[in-house]
């Protein structure tokens, strides 16, 4: 008997090409903030990511999610979290491409942040759930040094490029994680409102020591080996090195009580946890806790900058990819005039968010350059509230495009929908849009930060008439709009101007003229799809091509 149907115009999925050779505006972002930059080691990971074993390791990893086992067979408390195996499997790729620490371990001078940031963006092509760990490592390992027993002797962990899962005592292990425990039920943002309590309980070879009773709400990868949380002491909330095995080789009091059904970030384990008695020492000084959780924090959020770039980079990929396999009335989607315009809509927002994005991180490699010092400052709130709110109208135009084949959830299409649940997170984890835009408001007040703005856009003058009227009113609007009311329009215009004249730098002018006509000119619908009539739809879909 005869087939019922033939399978025809199914587009074959997006796989075995290499990150970064189809990522031009991003291999234009690194020329710009790193010239020098060797692109070999990334150019290898792009192959690796982009191939069809590490896509079948991320749809496992999603789908056999963790799992919490409180006990043992024999009653033992053991508070352990089984993974997949392709979990394992992505996380030995993270750990070995140095995204954890590598700006720890490189060359003084050398481009670290921005080689990692690149790094961190292509592999959030792939899986950004595993990231989680990578980037607490990231943000913890220097503050660590305020602790210098500590740091001694977990460094070398912390920076290797071995991944080692298991649960044991830290010198035993090839390689070392760490996360960090700071929100509580009751306070969320709010970290002053903390009821953990820490207690004084001597001191030894690592300095002071606490034992520790409370709770987090939220207490992201809790198989990592340690953790730096806050907690309420004597002098009042401190900073405390916590680790999961203690010195004596015993488990320390953390006792997970759930793992938390989230909306998406599925391969990673985030927990509700309690601490009986748990043992942890002083980082910094006592009562100084949020200064260094606020250090920390500045990391994690350039990671959210880079994280949401990533998946906005992968859902135009995707789009671009099916649109110009898929045929209907006669001719493929992506020739469409309308479907064209989504797409070059698409490009010109997912070029910009990576210019951002990889700028703020050439700021920390310059940590003892005043004016880079001003941009860490001004931009991490701008970037982290402006590109993670695009993120989820970005994933939702870019699904359409796919039609009903980027809604389910099965097979290669099956990575629209993971992109999609994935959005919203960057823009609520570390700060949700508020806290951003009151975080610009308090750097405004820091310095001549204004007159640092307009250093930073200086060489882009000159390059478009409209970006030019938005330089010279910046300053003004800066100063107009610095009120709590407003703080959220000011973070936009910030992120616009800046993302305009990075453009103006790096893309062609097909690219930033287009940008500058629609986001500055307002010469744009609120909906993707909507660029000026005279925009080259062509040349911005040519430039944003994946393979």
């Amino acid at each position: 008997m005869a087939a019922t149907h033939e399978v025809l115009n199914q587009p074959q999925p997006l796989a075995g090409y290499n990150l970064l050779a189809g990522n031009r505006p991003l291999r234009d972002a690194l020329k710009l903030n790193a010239p020098s930059l060797d692109l070999s080691e990334l150019s290898a990971l792009g192959a690796t990511l982009g191939s069809p074993e590490m896509q079948t390791h991320a749809r496992l990893a999603n789908v056999h999610t963790p799992q919490l086992k409180t006990h043992d067979r024999y009653g033992h408390r053991i508070d352990a979290v089984e993974f997949h195996p392709s979990y394992h499997a992505l996380m030995t790729a993270a750990v070995g491409a140095g995204l954890h620490a590598s700006p720890w371990a490189g060359a003084q001078g050398a481009p670290n942040h921005v080689r990692r940031a690149a790094g961190f963006m292509l592999f959030t092509e792939l899986e950004p759930s595993v990231l989680c760990p990578i980037s607490m490592s990231y943000a913890v390992t220097p503050a660590l040094r305020g602790n210098p027993a500590v740091f001694a002797d977990w460094q070398a962990g912390l920076t290797s490029r071995a991944y080692d899962p298991r649960l044991t005592l830290w010198r035993d292990k090839t390689g070392l994680t760490m996360g960090m425990g700071m929100t509580e039920k009751q306070g969320g943002s709010d970290v002053r409102a903390n009821t953990t309590r820490a207690e004084a309980d001597g001191r030894d070879a690592w300095g002071e020591r606490f034992s520790v009773t409370g709770h987090k709400w939220f207490f992201s990868a809790p198989m990592c080996d340690a953790f730096l949380i806050l907690a309420q002491t004597a002098s009042g909330l401190s900073c405390l090195f916590l680790p999961r095995v203690l010195p004596d080789g015993s488990l320390n009091g953390l006792r997970i009580q759930r793992l938390k059904d989230k909306l998406g970030n599925k391969a990673n384990a985030s927990s509700e946890v309690e601490f009986v008695g748990a043992t942890a020492w002083l980082v910094g000084d006592e009562g100084r806790g949020i200064p260094q959780i606020l250090e920390m924090g500045t990391m994690t959020r350039l990671d959210c900058a880079l994280g949401t770039s990533g998946l906005m980079r992968q859902a135009l990929s995707l789009a671009l990819d099916h649109t110009a396999q898929r045929q209907a009335f006669g001719k493929p989607l992506i020739e469409q005039p309308l479907m064209k315009a989504v797409l070059a809509d698409l490009a010109l927002e997912s070029e910009a968010a990576t210019a951002l994005a990889i700028r703020l991180a050439r700021a920390f490699d310059h940590p003892d350059d005043p004016h880079e010092q001003a941009m860490a400052r001004l931009l991490t709130p701008v970037a982290k509230f402006w590109i993670c709110k695009r993120g989820s109208p970005f994933a939702q135009e870019a699904m359409e495009c796919l039609g009903g084949n980027g809604y389910v959830e099965e097979g290669g299409e099956g990575v629209m929908a993971r992109v999609y649940r994935e959005m919203p997170l960057n823009s609520i984890w570390e700060g949700a849009g508020n806290i951003m835009a009151l975080d610009l408001l308090r750097a405004l007040r820091k310095g001549d930060s204004a007159a640092a703005l307009v250093h930073e856009l200086a060489p882009a003058r000159g390059a478009n008439a409209t970006l030019d009227r938005a330089i010279a009113a910046l300053p003004t609007r800066t100063e107009q709009m610095a009120t709590e009311t407003e703080a959220r329009r000011l973070a936009q215009e910030v992120a616009l101007t800046v993302q305009a004249a990075l453009l103006a730098r790096t893309a062609p002018a097909a690219v930033s003229d287009a940008f500058c006509a629609s986001r500055l000119g307002g010469d744009w619908g609120p909906a993707f799809g909507t660029l000026p009539a005279g925009a080259d739809l062509d040349a911005i879909v040519a430039r944003a091509m994946p393979r």
